[in-house]
């Protein structure tokens, strides 16, 4: 298991607040893809990958605002 600092994660976002959302919504998008898609031996957790991806910056994302419901 790989150890992943705040500093690390911080690095490519803004925070590492935002960092953790990022790795986790790609976790999940990992998740999503078919078994045969995965390349063979890779047998890290996904959310090991989608941090390793995150800190080495080969995850792209942009913040959309919410819209406000108007009520």
């Amino acid at each position: 298991m790989r150890v992943f600092t705040p500093v690390e994660v911080a690095k490519g976002t803004e925070s590492k607040y935002l960092g953790v959302l990022v790795a986790a919504k790609y976790a999940r998008e990992l998740n999503s893809l078919p078994r045969e898609t995965m390349p063979l031996g890779e047998e890290k957790k996904l959310t090991t990958r989608s941090l390793e991806a995150l800190t080495s910056g080969n995850i792209e994302f942009r913040l959309v605002r919410r819209r406000r419901r108007d009520v």
